[in-house]
C-alpha cells in the first residue's frame, strides 16, 4: 500500500473518530515534515506515515521533532510493519495500522500524553496574524516591531497555559489558507 492510499482512507477514519478535525498535510515542524496533523478543539496528534516500502531510517530524527509540537503521537503503518512497528517509537506513541485491503483500521496501541511537547513551539505553528488575533482578543500588547520568538515568549509569560493552547487550536481550525 502506497502513503496517498494511506492517506485517503486515514483521513476517513480520522473524520469518522472525531466530531470536530482539522487535517493538514506535511507541516513543516523544524527540520522536518509530519506527514499529518490533527487539530482537535483543545490539543494537537501528529501522525507519521510509514507505507509498506518505507523504512525506519529517518524515523529517530522525525521523532525528536514530532515530540516537540504534538500533544499526542502516532505512527500509522502498512500491514507488513504491524508486527514491530512499536519498536521504533517511543512507549507514549500510539500505533495504528491501515491493512491492505478494506478500512479496517487497527489502532494497535493508544498514544499517551506526550510529556516532551513544548507550548512554544507549538505556538511557532501559527503565523504571526494569528499571534496578534490572540494577543488581541487578550487585551496583551500587540508588539508588532518584535520577533515572533519574543512574541511567543510573552504570550506564554502572559496567559493560562491552558487557554493559551485552545487559543492555539482555534487559529488552527480559522487558518484561512486562501488569504
Amino acid at each position: 500500500m502506497l502513503e496517498t492510499d494511506m492517506k485517503e482512507d486515514f483521513f476517513w477514519y480520522l473524520d469518522m473518530r472525531h466530531e470536530k478535525i482539522r487535517v493538514m498535510e506535511e507541516v513543516v515542524i523544524g527540520k522536518s515534515r509530519a506527514d499529518v496533523v490533527a487539530v482537535l478543539p483543545d490539543s494537537i496528534t501528529g501522525y507519521e506515515l510509514k507505507s509498506n516500502g518505507d523504512t525506519y531510517s529517518r524515523l529517530p530524527v522525525q521523532t525528536k521533532f514530532y515530540d516537540k509540537y504534538f500533544d499526542r503521537n502516532y505512527i500509522v503503518v502498512g500491514e507488513t510493519h504491524m508486527k514491530r512497528a512499536h519498536e521504533y517509537v517511543p512507549p507514549y506513541w500510539g500505533v495504528i495500522c491501515i491493512p491492505n485491503v478494506g478500512n479496517d483500521i487497527k489502532v494497535l496501541r493508544e498514544a499517551k500524553a506526550n510529556p516532551k511537547v513544548k507550548l512554544r513551539w507549538q505556538l511557532s505553528l501559527l503565523w504571526r496574524s494569528e499571534l496578534m488575533n490572540i494577543r488581541l482578543r487578550h487585551g496583551l500588547h500587540k508588539y508588532a516591531d518584535k520577533s515572533k520568538l519574543f512574541v511567543i515568549k510573552y504570550m506564554i509569560e502572559n496567559m493560562d497555559s491552558d487557554t493559551l493552547r485552545r487559543e492555539l487550536c482555534n487559529e488552527l481550525f480559522e487558518r484561512d489558507y486562501l488569504k
